[in-house]
């Protein structure tokens, strides 16, 4: 596996419609993705002392935080939209290598912050509702 640049690791907000288009959201300086799983205990005592896990159960989900400097973009205006309302739409995550990954997700975090003079930056939190998928 090759290294990658952290600059090309890109978080996109779709568009609303359906298939949507993906706009990058800009300004993003660190972001980073968290896959969660929740195991299911299956052991008994005929496990022979050893924890057993049930495959494919528990619950599953994508965790992404992201930090940067504020634009004033039109993919950054959509996700405050989507905070404000608590409305859920298509994300996508792209790294250098071509993958994607893509699911719906909800702003479960939005802070903006700013010294009198320096920039204004924000960090923002989401997290999946439904399946995520590697493309």
């Amino acid at each position: 596996m090759a290294i990658e640049n952290g600059s090309a690791f890109l978080l996109k907000v779709g568009d609303g419609a359906a298939p949507p288009t993906y706009a990058t959201v800009a300004g993003l300086r660190t972001t980073q993705l968290s896959v969660n799983g929740e195991a299911v205990n299956v052991t008994t005592k005929d496990s022979g002392g050893w924890r057993s896990l049930l495959s494919g159960a528990g619950v599953r989900s994508v965790s992404v935080s992201a930090a940067g400097i504020f634009t004033g973009s039109a993919a950054e205006v959509r996700v405050r939209g989507h905070a404000l309302a608590g409305t859920i739409d298509d994300y996508e995550l792209s790294f250098e290598s071509g993958e994607r990954l893509r699911g719906r997700f909800l702003v479960t975090r939005l802070d903006y912050a700013g010294d009198y003079n320096g920039e204004r930056n924000y960090t923002l939190n989401l997290e999946s509702s439904g399946a995520v998928v590697s493309l």
